[in-house]
């Protein structure tokens, strides 16, 4: 698909056509990145979205303990090196 690059203030831009930013899910804020004489442009996302959900879950679940317990932080060196 061709686009024309067009005058946008001291900027230019392109019009992206609905059906690529539905296919690519692009609603708002984009990442932009050039690569090997390419731009990339790719939706925002959340690196945390689902993660409410996902601790919401292991609650209920209770699955959300520490992996290691409490008893098992300390190591023999936190009493041989020390000085209290």
């Amino acid at each position: 698909m061709r686009a024309r690059v067009v005058k946008i203030g001291n900027s230019k831009g392109i019009r992206i056509p609905k059906p690529l930013l539905e296919q690519t899910g692009i609603m708002n804020d984009v990442d932009l990145e050039v690569e090997n004489n390419r731009i990339i442009i790719r939706p925002v996302t959340s690196p945390r979205n689902g993660w409410e959900r996902a601790f919401k879950t292991m609650a209920e679940e209770n699955d959300d303990a520490l992996a290691m317990g409490h008893d098992n932080i300390s190591h023999s060196w936190d009493e041989e090196e020390w000085q209290w």
